[in-house]
């Protein structure tokens, strides 16, 4: 098998989408993805992420290759949790304090920079809409996100998020009261669960 009929493989079971990560892991050169790129074969979609061109383009994905030490936060993790009927017209991640690329700047993108011992709390794999694996805070660490002061979450959305979490079968009370007490949102957190449950 020559390497453009391995790259051919990897796009098939990437649901048309590769990367120079799985390259390199593969012991492609990379050389050969700029020929697929220049013979239209494949399209470069970001920074280290390639697409075949009849691909659909999966924008969470493609943010998570190239910021691999963002977690997806705020309302686009309410939205990935199903916590919020509105789709984020701008993504949010969340990275370690002292993580800056001068490219996140031009991304459509709003980000949090957060303690780094506080940055790994609660985060999860779950699947991208398109079914790519990505990083996400858990529902409990995303609550305590919207409830601090500084996200400046529309007050509806929070009002609805809570009472779709106190209905859930999946809620856990004393992980999202752990949480709020490191995240300082004990008395929020209270206020609503008092009313809710």
């Amino acid at each position: 098998m020559n390497y453009i009929d391995s790259i051919n493989k990897l796009l098939k079971t990437n649901a048309g989408m590769v990367t120079t990560a799985q390259i390199t892991e593969a012991n492609i050169p990379r050389i050969y993805l700029k020929r697929m790129v220049d013979s239209g074969q494949l399209i470069r979609t970001g920074r280290g992420v390639y697409t075949l061109p009849d691909a659909l383009e999966d924008e969470m994905f493609i943010l998570q290759v190239k910021y691999n030490k963002g977690i997806f936060s705020h309302g686009t993790a309410l939205f990935l949790h199903d916590l919020t009927d509105r789709t984020p017209i701008q993504y949010t991640m969340t990275f370690p304090v002292g993580y800056h690329v001068r490219s996140l700047k031009d991304e459509d993108l709003k980000s949090f920079h957060v303690k780094k011992e506080l940055f790994d709390l609660g985060a999860i794999t779950m699947l991208s809409p398109y079914g790519k694996e990505i990083s996400v805070y858990n529902i409990e660490r995303t609550i305590c996100d919207i409830l601090k002061g500084r996200s400046n979450m529309d007050i509806q959305i929070v009002t609805d998020t809570m009472k779709r979490y106190a209905r859930s079968r999946n809620k856990n009370i004393p992980l999202l009261t752990q949480y709020a007490k490191m995240f300082r949102v004990e008395g929020k957190v209270r206020q609503y669960l008092e009313v809710l449950l």
